[in-house]
């Protein structure tokens, strides 16, 4: 999970930054247990193989994706921006049509009701006429569509400067500007 953990890693540490509130799909623990190539399967685990150190961790507040009295399924809890990175089909299909099943959808719609920044790292390929449908509904909504696709007029031929500008990309979305601090290279 190279794209959540480089989200994670740069919003942590990023003095703009107070907290960070994470949750992890059951989905994407799947996804984390593969990519990873051992057991990990939480957010705790994708701490680990960010390198956080304790004082970072102190910024992330982690909850259950079932979780659905915590404070960000709140509009009356002001968050900055909602990040859902990546962003499966079946999150996108539940976000457009106003399903709040889990603690993610929630967080999302409570962004979209309040007009909080929404972006959504679409993940999806090919795209059928209802993830194109779904894609338009949120971006009518205000939501920023910004599936991780390599950027390749930032140049080279390492992996690392197309992650670090959708990095960027995402937290210039999210309204965070500190590119210098966080040790992404921006160029």
């Amino acid at each position: 999970m190279a794209l959540p953990r480089a989200v994670l890693e740069a919003m942590v540490r990023s003095s703009e930054v107070e907290r960070i509130h994470l949750v992890v799909s059951r989905g994407a623990s799947q996804v984390l247990q593969h990519e990873l190539s051992r057991s990990a399967t939480s957010a705790a685990d994708l701490m680990d193989a960010a390198g956080l150190t304790e004082t970072e961790r102190g910024k992330v507040s982690v909850h259950r994706n079932t979780e659905l009295d915590a404070a960000i399924a709140s509009g009356s809890y002001r968050l900055t921006g909602t990040a859902v990175i990546p962003c499966s089909a079946g999150t996108l299909g539940a976000l457009a049509t106003g399903s709040a099943s889990t603690l993610i959808h929630r967080a999302g719609a409570v962004a979209l009701k309040e007009q909080w920044p929404l972006v959504l790292g679409f993940r999806e390929t090919p795209l059928t006429t209802i993830h194109l449908e779904n894609l338009r509904r949120l971006a009518y909504l205000r939501a920023v569509i910004l599936p991780p696709i390599p950027a390749f007029y930032v140049g080279g031929e390492d992996f690392n400067r197309f992650l670090d500008h959708y990095v960027l990309r995402v937290l210039d979305h999210l309204g965070i500007h500190q590119p210098g601090d966080n040790g992404l290279r921006w160029s």
